[in-house]
């Protein structure tokens, strides 16, 4: 090749050479530089130093669930009292407050159902002994065929007749709660009054009276006289979500608390878990027995329901206050880089007033916002 020729062949290499150096190879775009990265919010300013945050970590204090309900009478342990018959109260011997035994008269009631009653019985006794007499007569009348069988047997029926007659008077006044003692006493011995003694059927303490001497009562269940109550052992009735109900059992111990006396206990048992679940409110109700030997708890007051659920299983405790909430869903902010924060939903259980269980939406070693998540959402739906 000729000097020339070679000089042509150097400067077409060189000239490519610059060409290539000009170009820059750009890839395919992949799927995953197509994801949008989740939006992150940063806090204002003058707020950055009231934001605080904390590493999301397994809770290693003894952790209880906590349940409103309120304070109730205990099942079979209180009776609402009312008359079984028509009459005017005579005597009211016990008042509001008052402790009494099972089986203490509670009030005297004059009743003319009991005396109709009892002149029925009477009457239906007499009629009992003479069929009675007359069976035996016509027996042996026709054993010794002095009587047709025909007349044997109308004697029978009437027997029959009035047995039946005799046991419905009797039961009627059993039902008037006239003792069965007096009724085994022959007739003349029987010590039988219009008055009615109404009885407790517990021990306990009057808590309602609604009877005064000199008032009618008609023998209505719905009229209640008075209300007994054992009030020595009271139950809770409390309201536990379904995400929880696995954390519980019966038998298990718990703890009760009042606003009426701030920093004590009551110590309780678990002692039954519904089998409904409320539609409305998604809660199942508890029932717990407390004792309340002092008398310090009453009926009707708002309680909290302390669950031991520290030994159930690990889980992840976040401040309340780092949980805040949007269109029904609850959620918290994540650390992203320094003043960068990520809202992520969660879901959430009740632990006590100050701290919640999350359920979903963190991981162990997460950081986020434990205080100052507000002031974050409030720039955030400035569009920061």
């Amino acid at each position: 090749m000729t000097s020339v020729g070679m000089a042509s062949l150097m400067l077409a290499v060189a000239v490519l050479t610059c060409s290539a150096c000009g170009r820059t190879d750009h890839p395919a775009p992949t799927e995953a530089a197509t994801v949008a990265a989740p939006p992150s919010v940063g806090a204002p300013r003058d707020a950055q130093a009231r934001v605080e945050t904390a590493v999301v970590d397994f809770s290693s204090s003894h952790q209880a669930l906590t349940l409103s309900g309120k304070v109730a009478y205990g099942e079979d342990r209180y009776s609402k009292i009312s008359s079984p018959l028509q009459g005017r109260v005579v005597e009211v011997r016990v008042h509001l407050g008052d402790r009494v035994k099972a089986g203490d008269v509670l009030l005297v009631v004059d009743s003319p159902d009991i005396a109709q009653a009892y002149s029925e019985y009477v009457k239906e006794d007499s009629d009992l002994q003479y069929a009675t007499r007359a069976h035996e007569l016509a027996k042996d009348l026709y054993e010794n065929k002095a009587m047709p069988l025909k007349d044997l047997k109308q004697a029978e029926n009437e027997l029959v007749k009035a047995r039946a007659e005799f046991r419905r008077a009797k039961e009627r006044l059993l039902s008037l709660r006239v003792p069965a003692e007096e009724l085994t006493k022959p007739l003349d011995k029987q010590k039988i009054t219009s008055r009615f003694e109404m009885k407790s059927s517990l021990t306990g303490v009057v808590v309602e009276r609604a009877v005064t001497p000199g008032q009618s009562v008609g023998g209505d269940p719905s009229q209640v006289l008075f209300t007994v109550a054992d009030l020595d052992m009271l139950q809770v009735l409390a309201d536990l979500y379904e995400r929880d109900l696995a954390l519980v059992k019966e038998g298990q111990f718990a703890r009760v608390s009042v606003e009426a006396y701030p920093g004590i206990d009551f110590p309780a048992t678990l002692a039954a878990i519904g089998d409904v679940v409320d539609p409305a409110t998604r809660t199942i109700k508890v029932r717990a027995w407390v004792n309340n030997e002092a008398h310090k708890l009453k009926p009707e007051m708002f309680a909290r329901l302390h669950l031991d659920v520290g030994e159930a299983s690990q889980f992840i405790v976040v401040p309340r206050e780092a949980v805040l909430e949007s269109d029904g869903k609850q959620f918290v902010y994540v650390v992203e880089e320094q003043n960068r924060y990520v809202k992520r939903e969660v879901k959430i259980a009740n632990i006590s007033p100050e701290q919640v269980r999350v359920l979903e939406g963190l991981t162990r070693g997460q950081r986020i916002v434990t205080k100052g998540a507000v002031l974050i959402k409030g720039q955030e739906v400035k569009g920061f």
